[in-house]
């Protein structure tokens, strides 16, 4: 596909060689170059997500990569992705837009658009939506609040121009999510703790216990994601986890991972109940190295994940039938706990879905502030 600005020619390549990939990947960090609140992706598993042999969502989703170039200089990209199981749980004909970067300008952003739509007619789709990956752990959402935030490793930055840009594309928000900073507590909550120890007594639970983080994931990974998949199920753009996305999703994460920072909540059996999981802060390390892990870096990443001035929270849950019974005390409990005992400064909570207030009611336990909003956003294809 190629557009005329004026004497300025915008083509649309769809991403299919090595270089072509190179340049998918490596665009955000030329955009948002000397940007500080901006977090580049690592490369390396970047990269990754378009070989089907090292990126097993290809087993239940198909995908296309497009790049914008303006007299032969990237100026945009975008990713197209049919996730099937997602289709599936809800019967929707949907195509994800995902991985969506731009400079500040309308055409660029239509023409890119445009491909994916089209990619949806082809396939018989008739919604766009996102941004969104692959599955929940990808990167998601649209910042539209919080520009000159820190962005976390997990996250994606984006520019203030962007939301706008959206709207001229003809998108409208399909749902909202709110972030939160959360302070270390100056002592411990005698509240909380008495009512977690309440729980743990009239309940017969205890904290899972390993003796290192190899042993800890293989006791405990089928029961957490058990958990995940019951209690995310109904939640916004989530899928269920099968066994080899819920090896590579470890697989990815497990180099980030701090036991003191990692609980399990278990009965009489050793049936998990609930989780909670927080990854050190590696935003500043990922920034100085720009998304390249090398020795150095893992150094770095080594020290920061043993004594981290922050944390950002990746998972929390509870099986609903433990939720009325207090269990969230006790993972209250543990990280204000371990903020206090690691003498950690800060946690970030990552996205919050703005309707639910049963996390977000958990955050008055510490000082805070929210601070960051993304947005999902979605298109009907049979409107225009």
């Amino acid at each position: 596909l190629i557009l005329t600005k004026g004497a300025i020619m915008i083509e649309i390549i769809e991403v299919k060689t090595k270089k072509e990939r190179k340049e998918f990947v490596e665009f955000p960090n030329k955009l948002y170059k000397n940007n500080p609140y901006f977090c580049p992706a690592i490369t390396a598993d970047e990269l990754s997500m378009f070989d089907p042999k090292k990126n097993v969502s290809y087993e239940d989703c198909e995908a296309k990569y497009f790049l914008a170039k303006e007299n032969g200089k990237v100026v945009g990209r975008i990713a197209g992705i049919i996730q099937k199981l997602y289709n599936n749980k809800t019967g929707e004909k949907r195509v994800r837009f995902s991985r969506f970067d731009c400079i500040n300008d309308e055409k660029v952003a239509k023409a890119l658009f445009n491909a994916v739509e089209n990619y949806a007619r082809e396939k018989g789709m008739n919604l766009v939506h996102g941004p969104l990956g692959f599955n929940d752990l990808d990167r998601e959402a649209m910042l539209i609040e919080g520009f000159d935030k820190l962005s976390t490793f997990e996250e994606q930055y984006n520019y203030p121009y962007y939301p706008e840009l959206m709207e001229k594309c003809g998108y409208e928000k399909e749902v909202d999510y709110v972030e939160y900073k959360l302070y270390k507590p100056e002592k411990y909550n005698e509240r909380v703790n008495r009512i977690a120890d309440a729980v743990m007594k009239k309940y017969n639970l205890r904290y899972g216990t390993a003796k290192n983080m190899t042993e800890y994931i293989n006791k405990y990974k089928d029961g957490i994601f058990a958990v995940v998949d019951e209690v995310y199920a109904p939640l916004y753009g989530t899928i269920p986890f099968t066994d080899k996305l819920r090896n590579q999703i470890i697989s990815q994460f497990r180099l980030f991972l701090n036991q003191k920072l990692f609980m399990t909540i278990v009965d009489e059996n050793d049936k998990v109940v609930a989780f909670g999981c927080a990854i050190p802060s590696i935003t500043k390390v990922i920034q100085k190295t720009k998304g390249k892990i090398i020795h150095p870096a893992i150094l770095k990443i080594f020290k920061a994940i043993k004594k981290p001035e922050g944390v950002d929270l990746a998972l929390t849950g509870v099986l609903p039938e433990y939720r009325a019974k207090g269990v969230n005390a006790l993972i209250m409990k543990f990280f204000i706990d371990s903020m206090i005992e690691l003498d950690i400064k800060w946690c970030e909570t990552n996205l919050n879905l703005e309707y639910n207030s049963r996390i977000q009611n958990q955050w008055k336990n510490f000082k805070h502030e929210r601070h960051k909003r993304r947005r999902c956003y979605i298109k009907n294809l049979n409107n225009n």
